[in-house]
């Protein structure tokens, strides 16, 4: 019998809208000056993130009159307008999901990675346009008490090659990919990723939005590269980089760092 849902981890594409006022008149001038400039942008989903409290459904009909898509806010002011409205609630920048406790030296993700049996992390855009990653489920596991405040991290290992069309995610810790990732793969964590091999296709760490998350790949060539929310595609990558043994990391005023480690 066919199955009626499947749940699965996907990258998405989304960009984030900064929001510093709550008077919509101002909004709507500026952002149609954004359109304008760039008009890639039309249609494309959107996150919204407010610093100011104001009126959500308002703001999201204006948004569809200008042919932009609103998925959901970012937390803050605007969650309980969000939950009213059935919306998304994205963490805030350098927030993760609650951890859960190491009750294993390691935990390795499931291999059918066809079914998406892997833990996938959820979607979380920085200040940087587009980025993605997706939704996340995990069974089998206790949340660790209030008083432990040294919670391990649940590492991940993966020890075969990721194929093209294959998603391997990761929750609540760092992701070690030792056969290497083929284009049209993707493997994404909310921590730190490791790929012992060719990482040729779109690789996400801090995927909830950890500004130390890194990136470690051996031979670095990457479709797409993200680091907490900020992303870059293989042209916009240093020449220098390509095919090397490099580290990825985020920068507050730089954005995406790439450096060779052997000058580390």
């Amino acid at each position: 019998m066919t199955q009626a849902v499947t749940l699965f981890g996907k990258m998405l594409t989304f960009s984030r809208l900064k929001v510093h006022t709550d008077d919509l008149t101002e909004i709507r001038k500026e952002l149609m000056q954004v359109l304008s400039d760039n008009p890639i942008a039309s249609g494309l989903p959107i996150v919204i993130d407010s610093t100011v409290d104001l009126e959500l459904d308002a703001l999201i009909d204006m948004l569809w009159l200008m042919d932009v898509q609103p998925i959901g806010v970012v937390s803050g002011p605007l969650d309980d307008q969000a939950r009213d409205l059935r919306l998304a609630i994205f963490p805030a920048d350098g927030k993760r999901i609650e951890r859960l406790p190491n009750t294993e030296d390691k935990s390795s993700p499931k291999t059918d990675l066809d079914q998406s049996s892997a833990v996938s992390a959820p979607d979380h855009g920085a200040d940087q346009p587009i980025s993605a990653a997706a939704a996340s489920t995990q069974q089998g596991s206790t949340l660790s008490t209030a008083q432990d405040n040294q919670r391990s991290l649940v590492s991940g290992i993966h020890t075969h090659m990721l194929r093209s069309g294959q998603s391997l995610q990761h929750l609540g810790g760092d992701l070690t990919v030792i056969g290497g990732v083929n284009d049209g793969a993707e493997a994404i964590t909310d921590n730190s990723l490791h790929i012992y091999g060719r990482g040729l296709g779109r690789l996400v760490a801090g995927a909830t939005g950890d500004k130390d998350a890194r990136i470690f790949c051996q031979k670095f060539n990457p479709s797409l590269v993200s680091v907490a929310g900020t992303y870059c595609l293989r042209d916009a990558i240093p020449s220098e980089m390509i095919d090397q043994a490099v580290q990825v990391t985020y920068d507050e005023e730089k954005g995406l760092v790439f450096t060779l480690l052997n000058q580390l």
